[in-house]
């Protein structure tokens, strides 16, 4: 893979890479219009699909930072874009051009006076992973192995003006208005600077792993401060198979449901107990070890859960309040689902929307155990989320709906969900990460 030299980091330079994509989709719909004189929709569209995916990802992944983290955190939006999106996008997790030796030392040099290779017995020259914020070097000190992640140069700087550009595309292919949406976006942008914020994510990081360390199964590496800073995290080197690898080979249901156990016990004891939840599960973030541990290597995007969006949030999981109407519809308003200016049509519009929706997800929610193999299960999710993005009546109505906090939360659903269907363990016992609640 070529390594990069430079990264753009004027607002002009990456303002151009996007419009300069923007010129090849405008050609690709050309292409379009033609390939429907020769082939039929479906195959011409998907060609037009895989174009485009192909030209958007590939201005993105040079531009690096929260452009490239867009494209990660819509991969994981599986029944939502089309799948050709979801296959280049996904890239945006493992395959990036990496940084040149050169800005790698000069990153160094910046922040500790210094080049890696004289802070570390051994510091590998090239990089073992690339992704949208930062990439990892392997290095050895003093006979440990070591993971040393360094942010890319004006990631953080260029962050409003990325989100200014990427804007209008994101309101298009998520039929968000004006109106409105400047607090979902806020919301993204604070997230993005707390992600790029390494100071912030070391301190995180070490809480987390103090916090969660007696859960079963659960893996977290040492951090070490002295070699850390703003912009660089160093940590233990952790052993083993990347998620996504793991869950493309067969494995023994006992292990299969060890492992899922596991991932939903992490994720149900930062929701409840914590209140605070690592809010970016997706499989480049975890790693299979030897004898089937979860290890936890990123703690870059926490979110916290304030008790007013908690307590109205998860009394919709229950299945008792989405059938009594009053408290369902009193809890729609107190998360900003449904307004008191809404129409008639809109109020029942949404709130058909929304019962449908959490009548399917919160299914695991009310059972002791859950079968995350279902494939029926994990179909009506894709089935319901293309029925209502062809629903034309929408188009009329303002969709930006619900609290700025559903943002970050269901992402975290939604990453979840993904990881249980890739893995998919047979038995899941819902309650079970009360058991390591710790007064």
């Amino acid at each position: 893979m070529k390594t990069l030299n430079k990264i753009p980091t004027s607002k002009l330079e990456r303002t151009s890479s996007i419009l300069k994509a923007g010129a090849k989709v405008g050609v690709n719909y050309i292409k379009y219009y033609g390939n429907k004189l020769t082939k039929d929709d479906g195959e011409a569209r998907k060609i037009l699909h895989q174009d485009n995916a192909a030209d958007i990802y590939d201005s993105l992944k040079e531009l690096k930072g929260s452009a490239l983290k867009v494209a990660q955190m819509l991969s994981m939006e599986k029944n939502i874009l089309p799948i050709e999106y979801v296959e280049k996008f996904s890239l945006s997790q493992f395959s990036v051009p990496p940084l040149s030796g050169a800005l790698v030392k000069k990153t160094f040099r910046k922040y500790f006076g210094k080049n890696p290779e004289d802070m570390f017995d051994y510091f590998s020259p090239e990089s073992v992973n690339a992704a949208s914020i930062g990439q990892v070097h392997k290095a050895e000190k003093e006979g440990k192995d070591l993971a040393v992640k360094i942010q890319y140069p004006g990631v953080r700087e260029s962050i409003s003006s990325d989100l200014k550009m990427i804007k209008p595309i994101a309101m298009r292919m998520f039929n968000i208005k004006s109106e409105g949406s400047d607090t979902y976006f806020k919301e993204v942008e604070e997230k993005l600077f707390e992600e790029t914020d390494y100071t912030l994510e070391l301190k995180r990081s070490m809480e987390f792993a103090e916090q969660c360390g007696h859960i079963p199964y659960v893996v977290f590496p040492k951090y070490y401060t002295q070699f850390s800073c703003e912009r660089i995290i160093t940590m233990d080197w952790m052993q083993g198979v990347h998620f996504s690898e793991f869950t493309k080979n067969k494995h023994e249901g006992e292990v299969l449901n060890q492992l899922g156990q596991t991932l939903w016990d992490f994720y149900m004891y930062q929701m409840h107990v914590l209140k605070k939840v690592h809010a970016d599960p997706h499989p480049g973030n975890f790693l299979i070890g030897d004898d089937y541990t979860l290890k936890v290597i990123d703690f870059g995007c926490i979110k916290e859960v304030p008790e007013d969006f908690y307590v109205p949030y998860f009394e919709l999981a229950k299945k008792e309040n989405l059938e009594n109407k009053e408290v369902f519809l009193r809890n729609l308003y107190a998360l900003e689902i449904l307004r008191n200016e809404d129409s008639e049509q809109e109020k029942e519009f949404f709130a058909k929307l929304f019962y449908d929706l959490l009548e399917l997800f919160t299914r695991p929610f009310n059972k002791d155990s859950f079968d995350f193999s279902d494939e029926q299960f994990f179909q009506e999710i894709a089935d319901l989320g293309q029925q209502y993005a062809k629903i034309n009546d929408i188009k009329g109505m303002n969709t930006n709906r619900g609290s700025k906090h559903f943002i970050y939360i269901n992402r975290t659903f939604f990453g979840l969900y993904n990881m249980m269907h890739d893995l998919r363990p047979t038995h899941i016992v819902i309650d079970n990460y009360k058991r390591f609640y710790v007064q």
